[in-house]
């Protein structure tokens, strides 16, 4: 796991999007995962996750919905949905609609859906966002589940109290890779 850390302004979502290939970088080159950072884009996008700071759920349905839903757009099997809502301490309201939970709530069916589809890499924007501490365990629960699985994780923080598992450390200010 590499832990991306620096203060607000740092250039952590910036870096995370241009890995992602949500936006192009402005100069230089690179590859994510073997592919080609400006030519391989759709093979980028077909092995990473990106949880940034929208959520990306849909208010009206409930937080199974959402993940069955998301499950029905990668084709992936829903029978892991009721499992994934545990995992982040959601089953007894899996059946409620997402415009009643709280700003927390819905960061954890986040990151529920993003550990659903077992992305080869995992790119997370601040996941501990509006969490309380229990919450933050279950992130960090879930995100050693996804390192301990095989699967590369990048995380950006800048939570000093977070991120102690990480492998790798680089900090962030001006948009640059401080160390």
């Amino acid at each position: 796991m590499l832990l991306v850390r620096g203060p607000n302004g740092a250039g952590k979502s910036t870096l995370l999007r241009v890995i992602a290939t949500a936006v192009s970088p402005t100069y230089g080159s690179g590859s994510v995962l073997g592919y080609d950072l400006a030519r391989e884009r759709d093979q980028i996008r077909r092995r990473t996750e990106l949880l940034g700071h929208r959520t990306r759920l849909y208010e009206d349905l409930t937080g199974s919905e959402n993940l069955r839903f998301a499950c029905r757009l990668y084709g992936i099997d829903p029978a892991g949905v009721a499992q994934a809502l545990r995992r982040v301490g959601l089953a007894a309201v899996a059946d409620d609609r997402v415009h009643g939970y709280s700003q927390g709530m819905r960061q954890r069916v986040a990151v529920a859906r993003a550990l659903l589809r077992r992305p080869d890499l995992l790119l997370l924007d601040e996941p501990y966002a509006g969490l309380d501490a229990e919450a933050k365990d279950v992130v960090d629960r879930a995100v050693a589940e996804a390192v301990a699985d095989g699967r590369t994780v990048v995380l950006a923080t800048h939570d000093p109290t977070r991120g102690g598992m990480a492998g790798r450390t680089v900090h962030m200010d001006g948009g640059r890779i401080l160390r």
